[in-house]
């Protein structure tokens, strides 16, 4: 059933989902325009592909269609007829596989419970015995004082993506070895790259997934991806960032209790992309 919208009904949402990408980008494309990188806040457009002038694309998601919204004839996972822009079944079912395993991801990662207790030491493992660095910045603590603290923490990192970024001596610190094929056996809601990503597979479901939901997890895609960079061992203070010290008891508590708010704010995120998954899996399942 689709509930299809004039234009007075559905031109002020999608005006109201520019202003918000303005407002949400407009540091990073200010950046961009004068040649200038930010090791924080580029991430979610260096590591993740989706490019501001789609995310700008405003989508209603599901059941909905858009009177007069001529602009969508042609946009890939649209369909436009008698004067409608509707989502395209055909689109749906063609990416069943891939919205399969992005819903089955989502809902082992809902079902286990989170852990609180790797304090970010992935980021430290990624420089551990390593002459060069992911980010042309100093290490708060210098080479051989980053290296002791790898050495004599638990090193204990669920997140494949993350993982393979190791370097290879810090790999046998692991207490597990991820990988791709075991991502869904692992992921658990307390893992901030694991809710990170929760902006990954939402932009993985457009057009499907609505706008509203995918600026939602970049918001907190953006937020983590503050704390993860205060909490590595690179000295960011110059940029404003005032550091997780995780080599700290201190430091620790600060950054498990920062890890349960964002496990808090993304278990929601995670549910509605489960039902979106399961939603548009429906109509394919029993046609």
């Amino acid at each position: 059933m689709t509930v299809v919208l004039d234009p007075s009904d559905w031109q002020p949402l999608q005006a109201a989902h520019a202003l918000r990408v303005d407002a949400l980008l407009a540091g990073h494309l200010e950046r961009k325009a004068r040649g200038e990188k930010h090791p924080v806040e580029d991430f979610l457009f260096t590591y993740y592909p989706t490019r501001p002038k789609q995310l700008r694309l405003w989508h209603p998601g599901p059941g909905i269609g858009l009177r007069g919204a001529r602009a969508y004839e042609g946009k890939r996972g649209y369909l436009y007829a008698d004067d409608v822009a509707r989502l395209d079944p055909a689109e749906i079912s063609r990416r069943s596989d891939s919205i399969t395993w992005i819903g089955r991801l989502l809902s082992a990662t809902a079902s286990r419970q989170p852990q609180f207790g790797c304090f970010g030491l992935h980021e430290w493992a990624m420089v551990y015995r390593s002459d060069e660095t992911r980010h042309d910045w100093p290490l708060r603590l210098g080479s051989e004082a980053t290296n002791q603290v790898v050495k004599s923490s638990k090193i204990a990192c669920s997140h494949f993506d993350a993982f393979r970024f190791f370097t290879e001596p810090a790999r046998p610190l692991n207490v597990l070895q991820p990988t791709r094929e075991s991502q869904p056996a692992l992921e658990q809601g307390g893992c901030l790259h694991a809710n990170m990503d929760l902006y990954k597979w939402a932009t993985k479901l457009m057009p499907f997934a609505p706008s509203s939901l995918v600026l939602d997890c970049f918001e907190l895609a953006r937020d983590i991806r503050t704390l993860d960079m205060r909490a590595s061992p690179y000295d960011f203070t110059a940029l404003g960032y005032i550091p997780v010290e995780i080599e700290t008891s201190a430091g620790k508590s600060e950054y498990a209790a920062a890890q349960r708010s964002f496990a808090v704010r993304a278990d929601p995120l995670r549910r509605q992309l489960i039902e979106l998954c399961e939603r548009l899996l429906q109509p394919v399942a029993t046609s």
